[in-house]
Formats: C-alpha cells, sequence, structure tokens
C-alpha cells in the first residue's frame, strides 16, 4: 500500500531542510527523507566545523603576531578547546535530533531511511511508499571521493567526515588534494603544530581561482613551514599501520595521518532516476532556471552543478519552492556566485575569472591593487597583511564580471564587490561612491583606478 502525500524531499541538507519547511508551512504535505542526519553535510562535517577548526587556528596566529607590536607573547597551541566546541556545541555529538525537532514543528514529517524513485512520482524508503502528487524534490548532495591510486582505496585514511572528528593534531599530516578543503585543513593543522605537506596533480593549488590567488597562498604556505608539491603525480599509497606513504616519481612522502580532500562525487546513484528518464552517471543533473529536471522532479544543491555551497543550496531552495507551488518570482542566475575560501589570507571571489572572461570572449580589463600597500594594510602590518583586490571587467559593457578580494576578511570585503557584479553596476558608478578610510574595502577604490 502506498500512503499519498503533496512533495516528497530526498535529502535534508541546507536546502532541502529548507524547502521543505517552505512547502509546509504553505500548507502542503510534506514527507522529508533523510539516510543520514538533517542538515546535511554543512552543519555536522563541513562549513560550521571547519570554520570553528579556522578560528582557533586564526586566534594562534594573531596571538604569535602580538610579540613586537603589542607586548611578548608564549602560545601553546592546544586541541581539546577546539573538539570540544565542535561535538558539544556545533554538532551537539552528531545528534540531529534538534533539526529534526526544528523541521516537525513546521509540519514535516521526517522519514529517516534511504528514499529510491520505484516510478514517476512514487518514492519508496524501506518498503514504505509514498506517493507525490505535487513532486519529488532532490538535495542529496555529494560525498568525498579518492583519486584512482594504486592502493589508495583501502586504507584508513581521513575524509573531512573523519577530521572534524580528530581529538588532536597528528604530529605530521599528508594533504592529497590542493582545493579549498586541502589548503584550509592544511593551514589549520599547521597552526597547531603539524607538519604538513600538501600535494596537488594540477601545477597549483586553488586551480578553479585566480594565478594570483593561487602564488599567494602557496607564498604564505612556505613561509608558514607548510611544504608545498604541485604538478605531483602519485604513484601509490600505503600504510604499514604508524605511518601513511604517498610515493611519487622523485620520492615518498611519510606522515602520521592521510587526508584526502580530492574531489566529491554527486549521490544520484541508485536513486532510480531511469524511472524519469535522467543519467544516474552524470557528474550534476541537468536543471532549467526553475530548477525543474523535468515535469514533477526538482533539485537543488550540489547536484546540480551549479556550485558546491551551502548558499547556493539555500539560492535554489526558494526559486524551486515557488516553482512547486506555481509562483512567480525571479528565475535562477548564476552570473555573481560568491566563493570564499576560510584560509589566512582569507580569498573571496566572485563571478568570472580573468580566463574565464577571455574564454567567453570579453573584451576584459584587469584592475589591481596589492593589500599591503593600502592605508589599511600598512596599519594592520606584516606578517598577516598579504593580499590583493582583482577587478574584471567587461570593457564594452563597462560593468564588472567577476572580482577576488583576497587579504584581512577577504569574505567580507566580498560583499561590496559581489553586489557590483550582481547588479552590473556601471564601473563609472562605482569610482564614485565615497569609500570609509581607512578601511580594506577601500582598496577597491584603488583597483578602479588601476582599470584606467
Amino acid at each position: 500500500m502506498s500512503e499519498s502525500v503533496d512533495v516528497v524531499v530526498i535529502g535534508t541538507g541546507p536546502g532541502g531542510e529548507d524547502a521543505a519547511g517552505r512547502l509546509a508551512e504553505a500548507g502542503l504535505s510534506v514527507v522529508a527523507v533523510e539516510s543520514r542526519l538533517v542538515g546535511g553535510e554543512c552543519p555536522y562535517y563541513a562549513c560550521v566545523p571547519t570554520k570553528i577548526m579556522a578560528r582557533a587556528s586564526d586566534l594562534l596566529a594573531e596571538a604569535r603576531r602580538a610579540s613586537g607590536r603589542a607586548g611578548t607573547t608564549t602560545v601553546k597551541p592546544d586541541w581539546t578547546p577546539v573538539e570540544a566546541r565542535i561535538s558539544d556545541e556545533a554538532t551537539d555529538h552528531w545528534d540531529d535530533q534538534a533539526a529534526v525537532e526544528r523541521l516537525e514543528g513546521k509540519g514535516v514529517r521526517v522519514v529517516k531511511g534511504h528514499g529510491r524513485i520505484t516510478g514517476r512520482g512514487e518514492v519508496t524508503v524501506d518498503g514504505r511508499v509514498f506517493r507525490a502528487s505535487r513532486g519529488i524534490l532532490l538535495n542529496t548532495g555529494t560525498s568525498p571521493s579518492a583519486p584512482p591510486v594504486d592502493g589508495l582505496a583501502d586504507l584508513p585514511y581521513w575524509t573531512n567526515r573523519d577530521v572534524v572528528r580528530a581529538t588532536g593534531a597528528p604530529k605530521s599530516l599528508l594533504v592529497l588534494g590542493g582545493g579549498v578543503v586541502g589548503v584550509e585543513l592544511a593551514q589549520i593543522f599547521a597552526r597547531f603544530g603539524t607538519r604538513v605537506t600538501i600535494v596537488e596533480v594540477a601545477e597549483r593549488l586553488l586551480a578553479m581561482d585566480e594565478p594570483e590567488s593561487s602564488e599567494l597562498i602557496e607564498d604564505v604556505f612556505t613561509d608558514q613551514g607548510i611544504t608545498v608539491r604541485t604538478g605531483a603525480k602519485v604513484t601509490s599509497a600505503s600504510y604499514d599501520g604508524t605511518s601513511f606513504t604517498l610515493s611519487l616519481p622523485d620520492g615518498d612522502l611519510t606522515a602520521d595521518r592521510l587526508l584526502v580532500a580530492a574531489g566529491r562525487r554527486p549521490n544520484i546513484r541508485d536513486l532510480g532516476l531511469d524511472h524519469y528518464d535522467v543519467d544516474e552517471t552524470a557528474r550534476a543533473l541537468p536543471v532549467d532556471d526553475r530548477l525543474r529536471v523535468t515535469d514533477g522532479l526538482w533539485a537543488i544543491g550540489d547536484i546540480t552543478g551549479k556550485g558546491a555551497f551551502t548558499h547556493m543550496s539555500m539560492y535554489q531552495s526558494a526559486i524551486a519552492v515557488r516553482s512547486i507551488l506555481g509562483e512567480d518570482g525571479p528565475a535562477a542566475s548564476y552570473h555573481a556566485v560568491p566563493r570564499v575560501t576560510f584560509t589566512d589570507p582569507e580569498i573571496g571571489a566572485v563571478g568570472l575569472t580573468e580566463k574565464q572572461a577571455r574564454d567567453e570572449g570579453l573584451n576584459v580589463r584587469i584592475g589591481k591593487t596589492r593589500i599591503p600597500e593600502s592605508t589599511r594594510g600598512w596599519i594592520h602590518g606584516s606578517p598577516g597583511n598579504e593580499g590583493f583586490i582583482k577587478l574584471v571587467e567587461d570593457a564594452d559593457k563597462g560593468i564588472l564580471v567577476g572580482a577576488t578580494a583576497a587579504g584581512p576578511y577577504g569574505g567580507e570585503i566580498l560583499g561590496a564587490l559581489a553586489t557590483a557584479v550582481h547588479a552590473r553596476v556601471p564601473t563609472e558608478t562605482l569610482r564614485t561612491m565615497i569609500y570609509a578610510y581607512p578601511t580594506f574595502h577601500r582598496a577597491i577604490e584603488s583597483a578602479l583606478a588601476d582599470l584606467g
């Protein structure tokens, strides 16, 4: 027998949880299906706990910088309060009961188990069948993946899901992967006294960002004692019960722990998408500007391939809910997607990189300025004031199509630049703004001047 409802939401990451709550508050009968924890990766294994770790490591760095500027300091790292804050405050010891009750309070029925589409408009969860008259919304997210390195699959390596449960900083750590997760965690553990080597197959760290961002992070890491190996091909991996080894053509790298941060895979296999003639092996689900995959099926979040960010999932949630309810509203637009790498210096970026803009055939003009050369950068002092602002302008239209703010509070400075890119504010208008002095964001004015 089956049960009739209006909507079934499979996966309750931030966007799925938000959408289920909105739909229920709109008066629909909603079943939210979750195989892990309500709230998804972000609050338990990603954004929140890792930023608690980053905040702790920033405090250590700032305390060390006080010597010679504000007194004499001696800093002794201690992972204990970090572990306690993550387990006690952030994740409630990886218990989602509060999140479940929050959803149920909005009228959502939460069903734990693996949900699979067993027909159009039909979802089966461990033998229980739900018929969704309005449709199905997918928010199943991604899982950590590992590169096809000989021997790696069988090793007890860390992923982001393991590292947030760490009970201490290891003496040494190999980080396989130089993307956002890899560089953030590499710096965090290095500041807690871990000897860190980061290994990246691409020719630079943060390969999806501006080359200037990669150069900045690599220089800072080298100064901080982090070993950076880029353009590195790992031929095999092993573990002898005590230490991990990555073998490269020019020698072996060994450490007490191995963190694999080399990508993620979409959780769309074994969902029964064949009932909607959708390829389960795809890297992402194709969605229209209302987040429809096809009639009666919507998808939001990482699995849409529009950016693996909590803020993207939440943005798409509101649009998908309007679509399911048949309400008018703005369609999805991805020309001004913001992203932040929470290293020190912080790397905030929005829109297109210079290369992406040129590849699109735009008449590109670039404006740059260095943070240390700004008044606030000089006041802030070195070390700790490294960074830059880079603007990417469509010279024919006279608007910014991309920007990077790297440096202290780079993600916060990004807010002004994201607004400019999103609203397509003319650069001539940006030149006439009054920028508060002496702030980091005032450096935007210098970058605008560099546009010519």
